[in-house]
């Protein structure tokens, strides 16, 4: 087994970016630096408990993170975000144009790269993942200022534009590996649906300034003018004029102040006990996976085991 739970990898090179690009290049010195690389680590944690090689390994890490930096890189533009990662977001500093430029590169260099490495069923599952992922930004751009959105609605869109890339970090290891067992992806696909959904309901939280220890900035999404999962939440409890208020609240003191104080930490406790079925469910999936897996069953469910807690409640169990 080779020990790539600890690589360090480098998601890019010279190789991918050419030195006739310096505008390029000094685009992703910034996007790339100070990122926390989560998903490739997630990649890691699986590709660990198979027979892959580190070459291997270090394509499906830059993969990933290629994908998602490019995400990243058209969100923000279409978000109008000014910051990213306490920095100046890529379409402020280097225009729009340069931004979607760079992004579509990142996503042509990912198909190239795993062009280069013959797998064919690794790159359809990795072409798809994309299309989910844009197809996640466009319904998601057309619920803003919907604020009859419901959590059915949000849940197809976290589905798409958060799950697929943490469903792609389960499976891909194993198709790499052309491991094709279809109940065995089956479970890898529900596991990967629900890690995307848990990340993306506590990041909800942390814009309403719930267990916000990253200090974002809170109601950012309230004030674009999107209705996230807990605020949909709370926009329930509410009556027409107070709705109306709601929409047009400026600071989380006016949420509360909205929706009353008790209501707010009844609304969180409600909102946690669903998602904590969630994790239950994830524990479960995992006690199949490692019946099905032929690998290190033990190893694997403590790598994958804590995944569940850590997205939803951002601290380690």
């Amino acid at each position: 087994m080779n020990n790539t739970h600890s690589m360090d990898v480098k998601y890019y090179s010279s190789r991918d970016f050419p030195s006739y690009l310096p505008k390029l290049n000094a685009l992703y010195d910034d996007l790339f630096s100070g990122g926390k690389g989560f998903r490739s680590k997630l990649v890691q944690k699986v590709s660990t408990h198979l027979s892959l090689s580190d070459d291997k390994v270090k394509l499906l890490c830059q993969t990933i993170e290629f994908i998602h930096n490019a995400s990243l890189l058209h969100d923000d533009l279409i978000d109008r975000s000014e910051l990213r990662r306490n920095k100046p977001a890529a379409w402020l500093k280097y225009t729009p144009e340069y931004a979607v430029l760079a992004g579509d590169y990142l996503l042509a260099r990912v198909m190239v790269n795993l062009s280069g490495h013959g797998n064919v069923k690794l790159i359809e599952y990795t072409a798809q993942v994309i299309s989910d992922l844009l197809e996640g930004e466009w319904i998601q751009d057309s619920l803003i200022f919907d604020w009859g959105v419901t959590l059915e609605q949000l849940s197809k869109v976290h589905n798409l534009k958060t799950s697929s890339l943490f469903k792609w970090c389960l499976r891909a290891p194993f198709i790499a590996g052309e491991n094709y067992d279809d109940r065995l992806h089956e479970l890898l696909e529900e596991m990967g649906a629900i890690l995307g959904a848990l990340f993306q309901r506590s990041d909800d939280l942390l814009d309403f300034g719930v267990r916000n220890a990253e200090e974002k900035i809170v109601l950012s999404d309230l004030k674009s003018g999107y209705l996230n999962s807990f605020g949909s939440q709370l926009m329930a409890s509410l009556s027409s004029p107070d709705k109306e208020l709601f929409k047009k609240s400026q600071s989380l003191l006016e949420v509360k102040r909205l929706v009353g104080e008790s209501v707010f930490e009844q609304k969180v406790t409600s909102f946690d006990q669903g998602n904590q079925k969630l994790i239950d469910l994830y524990s479960h999936l995992i006690e199949e996976v490692c019946r099905l897996s032929t690998q290190d069953s033990k190893a694997l469910r403590e790598n994958l085991n804590p995944l569940a807690h850590i997205m939803y409640w951002r601290k380690q169990p």
